[in-house]
């Protein structure tokens, strides 16, 4: 009887088994006496780099840290909404005081004078520590984003690497955190910014660290044609939805929908629609507003929208722009849509204005230009551009990391001027840059990447809701 003995020779020193490479299978005779056996050996060769368990525990710790720290803010954020009515019936309170010591001066000595004079150095010290506060917290959430974008890469770079379902448990902590995150900035940002929506304000003077949210539906960076967002005006019961389109080349073909920014991550989508049947386009500034599509389309050379509630398709020409005109980083985009508090808008070039950008006011309901402005800045100078209260904003390139806003053009009182407002990319390139009024962010698709911003505004005294002493002197 013939014996087979196999024997498994794995070709690793590691110790920890991940998926099998390679099986081959050697048979050697050897014959003794008057009797033979067989030996078969089996090498398996095992991966030459086992499943990085120190780095999935090092991300799940991060979350973990992370989620205190947003406790603590979110504690944080309760005692500023208590001192800030508090502070308020002060301050009210002290006006009233001083307002009858003005009347009636004769009623009142020194003392009561020095009394509240005490009274208003002690708010004002009291005023100063809590923006501090304010200030400390606006630290933490930026550097909460740096430490969650750091754990997104790894956790990107370990699935393509290693096996998806083993970084899937440490991924839902990693949304579970950013989604605690975007919480606390929402209340955060409703207690010192309640302007939103407002347009009482003289511009934008700063501009926010790059929230990156993850490379793109396809998980490909070869991606890096398209544009993210959120609707501009949504419709009822679509308030939190997102909506994605990506390509390899500067075209649109397609477009996903996701309930809220959990399914975005998770790149769950909910509809997805496929453009390709005579409904495709061309460039990559695109928005989508009421639950609409606005982009560009090269046959005719126009502008179109499709309406994904009625799957209704309208196009439009303007006889005067030029296709020969774009904007630095990608090729065809002609026609910038963008969206404000105040309607929708598109940009363009003309052979007349010999590439000086033209901002045209649409009419939602016919489609139709309802009204132009010329503009000093040349389109091929700039690297995007967005609107923002009836105000025209131009980007340009400084290095591979900084962009400018360096332009601005008020349609309400034709006024433009130069400006100076650096922030940071997180890749070079960009072809989509967008404001959304609903909350008064930038978005940004960067070479394959979600990327967004928060915008700060020099709001008047008059727009301002916030108590005065939140003011800075």
């Amino acid at each position: 009887m013939i014996g087979t003995l196999c024997i498994f020779m794995l070709l690793s020193s590691t110790a920890a088994w991940g998926s099998v490479g390679l099986w081959s299978q050697r048979g050697v005779r050897n014959g003794t006496g008057g009797g033979s056996r067989d030996r078969c050996t089996c090498d398996a060769f095992l991966p030459s780099s086992t499943f990085p368990n120190r780095d999935l525990v090092v991300v799940e710790e991060t979350a973990v840290e992370i989620s205190h720290q947003l406790e603590h803010e979110m504690g944080k954020l309760e005692d500023y909404e208590t001192k800030l009515t508090a502070y308020a019936e002060r301050i009210i309170q002290l006006t009233v005081e001083i307002e009858k010591i003005e009347k009636n001066p004769h009623d009142y000595n020194d003392a009561d004078m020095d009394e509240v004079k005490v009274e208003i150095k002690q708010v004002e010290a009291l005023v100063k520590e809590l923006q501090l506060s304010i200030a400390s917290s606006t630290t933490v959430f930026e550097s909460l984003h740096e430490q969650i974008t750091a754990m997104v890469e790894t956790l990107d770079r370990m699935e393509k690497t290693y096996d998806k379902n083993m970084v899937l448990v440490t991924r839902r902590e990693y949304i579970k955190v950013q989604m605690e995150l975007e919480e606390c900035e929402r209340r955060h940002q409703e207690l010192f910014n309640p302007n939103i929506g407002s347009c009482a304000h003289s511009g934008i003077i700063r501009v926010s660290k790059p929230i990156v949210s993850q490379l793109n539906a396809h998980l490909n960076s070869g991606y890096k044609f398209g544009g993210w967002g959120k609707d501009s005006k949504p419709v009822p019961d679509r308030e939190s939805m997102y909506w994605y389109s990506g390509s390899t080349s500067s075209s649109i073909f397609e477009i996903k929908f996701y309930t809220s920014y959990k399914n975005l991550i998770l790149r769950n989508q909910f509809q997805h629609h496929n453009l390709q049947s005579g409904w495709s386009g061309t460039a990559n500034n695109f928005i989508v507003r009421d639950n609409t599509l606005y982009y560009q389309i090269n046959s005719p050379f126009g502008l179109a929208k499709l309406n994904f509630t009625t799957l209704e398709y309208e196009s439009r020409v303007i006889a005067k722009a030029s296709n020969r005109f774009s904007y630095t980083n990608t090729p065809n985009q002609n026609f910038d849509f963008a969206a404000d508090e105040t309607g929708l808008w598109v940009t363009y070039a003309t052979e007349e204005s010999s590439g000086l950008m033209v901002i045209a006011k649409i009419n939602e309901t016919s489609f139709g230009v309802e009204e132009e402005w010329q503009t000093s800045v040349y389109k091929p100078g700039v690297s995007n551009a967005f609107m923002v209260c009836g105000v025209l904003y131009a980007a340009r390139r400084v290095d591979f990391e900084t962009e400018e806003i360096f332009y601005k053009y008020d349609t309400r009182t034709k006024q433009e001027s130069h400006i100076s407002v650096l922030f940071k990319k997180f890749q070079d390139n960009f072809s989509n840059l967008d404001f959304n009024p609903t909350d008064q962010r930038l978005y940004m698709y960067n070479d394959g990447y979600y990327v967004s911003y928060h915008l700060w505004f020099n709001h008047t005294t008059k727009a301002t809701v916030a108590p005065p002493f939140l003011l800075t002197s």
